[in-house]
């Protein structure tokens, strides 16, 4: 039988109440341009990176891509300058796995500059691993970026629990072979063969995390 070897959190969304900013940060840059982010447009930037959300967005826009990007970063970096507010239940599990010395990473979309910015302020956790968008050849929804911090903590993909929160990261762990938390915060997602789907990190413990791993 397998054993729970790591846990792999997302970041925006799910370890801290961000997505909503994310959003409305690409809302107020795209009306600067003149256009609406509505409807199909404005749920396919959930946990988006900025290089991916720029690229969706520069040709409806009328702007360059990396000026897009600098942008939506910039403007990002700046609503999470004074830290961001933790997700209900994230720093006692967060706690729990530390004091039961369950290895940790964080595999975010968001910038490094902000991921190590958050990171820090999550009540003095210390990650065994973190990614931010730049570290990894693609970002999510491709694989990369959980596959390296699997590789980075010792363990084989389907010996980590990835906890999300976007279809977008859900999609990214599970390319990966991780099992996979779900925790939606701005969107439905519907539970699947190796998924399961919690209204909040307060319903989630260290034994619901290691019963992920025996089922798969």
């Amino acid at each position: 039988m397998s054993a729970l070897r790591a846990v792999l959190f997302d970041m925006d969304g799910t370890l801290v109440d961000t997505e909503e900013t994310w959003v409305e940060v690409v809302e107020r840059v795209a009306a600067r341009h003149g256009h609406a982010l509505v409807g199909a447009g404005r749920r396919a930037v959930y946990g988006r990176s900025v290089e991916d959300t720029a690229e969706m967005l520069y040709e409806p826009l009328g702007a360059e891509r990396a000026a897009l990007a600098a942008e939506l970063g910039e403007g990002f970096a700046a609503r999470l300058a004074e830290g961001a507010e933790p997700r209900p239940g994230a720093l006692r599990l967060l706690s729990a796995l530390r004091r039961d010395g369950v290895p940790t990473a964080l595999v975010s979309a968001s910038p490094r500059a902000v991921v190590d910015r958050v990171a820090a302020s999550l009540d003095g956790h210390r990650f065994d691993a973190v990614y931010g968008a730049e570290d990894t050849p693609r970002t999510k929804p491709a694989p990369d970026p959980y596959l390296a911090a699997a590789r980075a903590l010792g363990a084989e993909p389907a010996q980590c629990v990835a906890v999300e929160d976007t279809v977008t990261g859900v999609t990214s762990a599970e390319a990966a072979g991780c099992a996979v938390l779900a925790v939606p915060s701005v969107e439905p997602i519907a539970p699947a063969r190796g998924r399961t789907v919690l209204a909040s990190l307060e319903e989630a413990d260290l034994a619901l995390l290691r019963s992920l791993i025996s089922a798969g």
